[in-house]
């Protein structure tokens, strides 16, 4: 199994669209679950924080549905994908995952910006066994290194401790690289320094 983080930055791009088709037709060799970004949800839960100034807890759950409602516009696009929620069962070879309520209460994620969707995705993928996790990020990747991914703002800061914890092979691929996803397992894997 192969968790991708399909990240909400692809939001309003042709790519996005091209993704959900690569992944339905990969997810018949291998089943795939796509952990949704927030894309322009998250963005407005951010706007609402700059001025509210929010309770980090109360940020953090309004972000959980900022995911949940991008995974929803994901089935949308593809509906061959099923919904799933954290302890839901994989019976479809492509799945989307939609945070639930239950992530509030989940004391290994900082309830914090510090944690995104990268995160939250390391930690699905460990809590799901998965083989891989692949972030599918629009950001420029020059690094496999997940320290300098946090210090040039690809990554959130909480995946170094997630990652030390949780040994999954993970990897980054540029949202325009279609053609490196067949060989993902070629890529390199992030490291912790």
């Amino acid at each position: 199994m192969i968790v991708v983080k399909l990240g909400g930055s692809l939001f309003g791009t042709p790519e996005l669209n091209a993704w959900m088709q690569i992944l339905a037709d990969y997810s018949k060799q291998t089943p795939i679950v796509v952990v949704p970004g927030g894309g322009p949800f998250a963005d407005q839960v951010r706007l609402v924080d700059t001025q509210y100034n929010l309770k980090a807890e109360s940020a953090h759950h309004m972000a959980l549905l900022a995911m949940k409602q991008f995974g929803l516009l994901l089935a949308d696009i593809e509906p061959k994908a099923k919904l799933i929620s954290t302890n839901g069962e994989i019976t479809s070879p492509l799945s989307i995952w939609l945070p639930d309520d239950s992530l509030v209460q989940e004391a290994s994620l900082n309830h914090s910006w510090a944690v995104t969707s990268d995160s939250i995705a390391l930690w699905l993928a460990s809590k799901l066994s998965a083989n891989n996790l692949l972030l599918i990020k629009r950001s420029q990747i020059n690094t496999a290194s997940i320290r300098k991914l946090i210090q040039t703002h690809v990554i959130d800061s909480a995946f170094s401790a997630i990652f030390a914890s949780n040994k999954i092979d993970a990897k980054i691929l540029h949202y325009q690289n279609f053609e490196h996803f067949d060989s993902f397992s070629q890529l390199r894997s992030l490291y912790l320094p």
